[in-house]
């Protein structure tokens, strides 16, 4: 695999240098790329569905794509709303199966959702692993039937916290 550049888009993510320069960290030694944050250059509210009140991941992605004009081999938008794919509820990300775009969101992996004590270090920890699970993706891998590897399908917080944020060695894709 050639060195990646991943941009991360924040996408109605508060506190979000914060957040991305810990994921941005973190995706550096995972994919051996150069990571950088730059700010979104298109407007969110056109993937909004007022019915459901969340946000549509595939519209995102079409914008993220829209903006990219391949300045990237990948990129990232983190957003900090709700998002969702007409065939279910939510979702925590979404991605372009061996594409250079994906999208995850923080609003599901935050405790404080659930009725539980907000846990920053854990928000960022599930953060993590749904952002990698998401570039797993765009870089070709499935989901994994190993239930320690991160491309692992994830339907609930609690699935995300049971897995490993590193890839199993079959899908390692460095």
């Amino acid at each position: 695999m050639r060195e990646a550049l991943i941009h991360l888009v924040p996408i109605y993510l508060p506190n979000h240098s914060t957040v991305l320069a810990h994921l941005a960290e973190r995706l550096q030694r995972t994919f051996a790329a150069t990571v950088v944050t730059r700010p979104t250059r298109f407007d969110p509210e056109s993937a909004f569905d007022g019915s459901r009140g969340q946000y549509h991941a595939t519209m995102l992605l079409e914008l993220l794509l829209g903006e990219d004009r391949g300045v990237s081999t990948r990129v990232l938008g983190v957003a900090g709303v709700d998002l969702f794919i007409p065939i279910l509820t939510y979702v925590f990300g979404e991605a372009q199966l061996e594409g250079t775009a994906a999208v995850v969101s923080t609003y599901r992996l935050d405790n404080a959702l659930y009725g539980l004590p907000s846990d920053h270090q854990l928000l960022l920890d599930r953060l993590d692993k749904e952002a990698t699970h998401e570039l797993g993706h765009t870089f070709g891998l499935l989901h994994c039937q190993r239930g320690q590897c991160v491309m692992h399908s994830s339907t609930y917080a609690e699935d995300i916290d049971l897995k490993s944020a590193a890839f199993c060695a079959k899908c390692n894709p460095i």
